[in-house]
């Protein structure tokens, strides 16, 4: 009896141990699947982080030459000026688009921007979709450009809960098998698995989170950028159909 008295407190100091008294020891004593589910996870997570801060600043560069774009076409009268002053910018998105415009003008009409406006024979409706064409194609090109990058996010968004999920299970599963082994119900046999499921399921909802919220900000953005180009094809058209050139 008295070396049963004994004996309690040293097993109770051992169960003590054994217990996770923090998130980091509960990730410390968890199960092999589970810390291949937080794996996956954190990995997840690095790779959403680089993509987030990537498109942050590929975004922001996108909006600074765009002003910069309207800056420079507003102080343009005529079809000639606009292709002066996008042969002297940089390289942008957006002169990039209307220099396939241009340069597809002007092999059509190629003198068209040495003689004065209405004294060349305009496109024809066939000549003027092609250059709508020539236009949408770059337009759609310069998207999928700056598009890169956000189905990721997109997935993660999507597969981290899961993953979390998945690792609810997985608690639920060995807490079942830890009544069985101990042959109770109490709290000390609930406990870790159930624990585990918490854990996998907060990683999970942390990762996805932001991920989601910054592929819906880009999403939105990167529809924005494709009504700005579509807007400006628009306004080219219109050029050209002011000066009499189609």
């Amino acid at each position: 009896m008295i070396a049963a008295k004994l004996a309690l407190p040293a097993a109770l100091a051992s169960l003590q141990e054994q217990i996770a008294t923090s998130p980091i020891h509960l990730v410390y004593q968890a199960t092999p699947a589970t810390k291949v589910i937080l794996l996956v996870l954190a990995a997840f997570s690095i790779v959403s982080w680089v993509l987030i801060f990537w498109k942050w600043k590929e975004f922001r560069r996108v909006r600074k030459e765009g002003d910069e774009f309207v800056e420079a076409m507003e102080s343009c009268v005529g079809l000639e000026q606009v292709y002066d002053t996008l042969m002297h910018q940089s390289v942008t998105p957006y002169t990039r688009v209307f220099r396939q415009g241009v340069n597809f003008f002007t092999e059509l009409r190629p003198t068209a921007l040495r003689e004065p406006p209405q004294s060349t024979e305009g496109l024809t409706e066939a000549q003027l979709d092609t250059l709508r064409l020539v236009l949408e194609k770059g337009l759609v090109e310069e998207r999928d450009d700056l598009g890169h990058g956000l189905p990721w996010l997109a997935i993660i968004g999507s597969v981290s809960p899961l993953l979390g999920l998945m690792g609810t299970v997985v608690g639920v599963m060995n807490s079942f098998i830890g009544i069985t082994a101990q042959g109770t119900a109490n709290i000390a046999a609930v406990a870790p698995g159930i624990a585990e499921a918490l854990i996998t399921t907060v990683v999970g909802l942390a990762v996805a989170i932001p991920a989601v919220i910054a592929f819906n900000h880009y999403a939105a953005k990167l529809a924005l950028f494709t009504s700005e180009l579509d807007g400006f094809a628009s306004e080219f058209i219109g050029t050209l159909a002011r000066e009499g050139r189609v």
